[in-house]
């Protein structure tokens, strides 16, 4: 087994991918390689080992009536619902058996809160699960074969089980022994007793028997056993081999011939029904001459009638069109003239002007009163000045008087 060698990654099966060192930041990317989406067949095929080795047949299966999975159960994608359902229990037994304790799931629990518990047990033995929960909702993938080929793994460390090298038989070379004809030894045997018997009749010159008939009789039925001679046949010799091809030679000529007849048979008899079903198609066709002229002018008549059909359906469409714009057209016109009508009748816009002259009025108003008192601070703001001015040329003229006097 390659269980043990195996090491597989939840994020993308570590066989058959290839790690390449980025050109920036020294970054690690990883690509997938050929064989990567057939690995987990593998990982399948492993993790079907290591239960075998759990006894999951005896413990699980025949305990809650399961149906044993086939050994690409979850590689392959068959029934979700009921995969789902098999992982969960399948993970919550193998957690239990790696001596952690895990309440077995039912089918109306919640599958993401299953899922987290399951994930938290396979994190606490020191597992990774860089991956969404989602991807086990399936109940099939290798993430799914993943986590199942680890909790194996973990149970497997618990009960002390070691994988251990595997010892291969040693063979021996057999001599080779011709096999010897039973049947022919036997026969020489009997032809050698006889001959002897012969001569040693030929040698005693019997002329009266003193033998009692009663003994004779019992003597016979004693050896009777030893007398009968049995021939052992082999199925390796060439004698059989032709003998049964013979037998069955003379079975299939049997059989041939008698086959032969009835094919014969039914061969004339199909020879005469298609020699009947091809006079009465002539028949049937010098009869129905007439009738399939007429039919065939009447099927032209109708041809014709369709084109014509389709050639005025063309026309009527046409003018249906035109008659639709020529409408909508109409529509427009009329549109506009109910609402030049509705807007020289309609004293509206009268009104609005109004209104507008009357607002207008109100701000010029505001506007004029507006100028005034801008207009009289003006004023007063020059008085201001000139009082001002004023004072300042009065206090720069006394001052110089009085230093006149002095």
């Amino acid at each position: 087994m390659a269980a043990a060698a195996a090491v597989v990654t939840p994020s993308g099966l570590e066989d058959g991918m290839s790690r390449s060192r980025g050109d920036g930041a020294g970054e690690v990317v990883v690509e997938r390689g050929p064989g990567a989406a057939y690995h987990m067949f593998v990982v399948m095929e492993d993790l079907m080992e290591k239960l075998k080795l759990l006894r999951y047949e005896e413990e699980l299966l025949r305990k809650n009536n399961l149906k044993p999975p086939s050994r690409h159960y979850f590689a392959l994608p068959t029934n979700p619902g009921e995969q789902f359902y098999m992982f969960c229990t399948l993970a919550a037994w193998l957690i239990n058996k790696a001596g952690r304790p895990f309440e077995q799931p039912q089918e109306y629990d919640d599958p993401n809160a299953t899922i987290s518990n399951i994930l938290s047990e396979l994190r606490s033995f020191g597992r990774t699960a860089d991956f969404p929960p989602s991807k086990l909702k399936s109940g099939y993938g290798e993430h799914v074969c993943y986590v199942l080929d680890c909790l194996a793994e973990e149970a497997l460390k618990y009960i002390g089980f070691t994988w251990k090298r595997p010892t291969y038989p040693v063979e021996e070379l057999e001599e080779e022994t011709v096999p010897e004809d039973d049947a022919e030894l036997t026969l020489n045997k009997v032809d050698e007793e006889f001959v002897d018997m012969n001569e040693s009749a030929k040698q005693e010159d019997i002329l009266e028997s003193t033998t009692d008939a009663a003994e004779w009789s019992l003597e016979v039925e004693r050896v009777l056993p030893q007398l009968k001679v049995t021939i052992r046949t082999d199925n390796k010799d060439w004698r059989i081999h032709v003998d049964q091809m013979h037998q069955h030679k003379s079975g299939i000529e049997s059989a041939l011939k008698e086959t032969k007849g009835f094919l014969d048979k039914l061969h004339n008899e199909i020879g005469r029904t298609l020699e009947k079903i091809g006079s009465r198609e002539k028949y049937i066709n010098n009869q129905l001459e007439n009738l399939v002229r007429e039919y065939r002018a009447a099927q032209a008549q109708l041809s014709e009638a369709r084109e014509r059909y389709q050639q005025g359906n063309g026309g009527v469409t046409e003018r249906t069109r035109l008659l639709s714009e020529v409408t909508e057209e109409l529509d427009k016109v009329k549109q506009e003239m109910e609402e030049k009508g509705s807007s020289m009748t309609d004293g509206a816009p009268l009104v609005k002007i109004k209104q507008s002259l009357t607002k207008l009025k109100q701000e010029t108003i505001q506007m004029d009163i507006r100028i005034g008192v801008v207009e009289h601070t003006l004023l007063q703001s020059k008085l201001k000045e000139k009082s001002n001015m004023t004072r300042d040329m009065h206090a720069t003229i006394i001052p110089e008087s009085a230093i006149g006097s002095y």
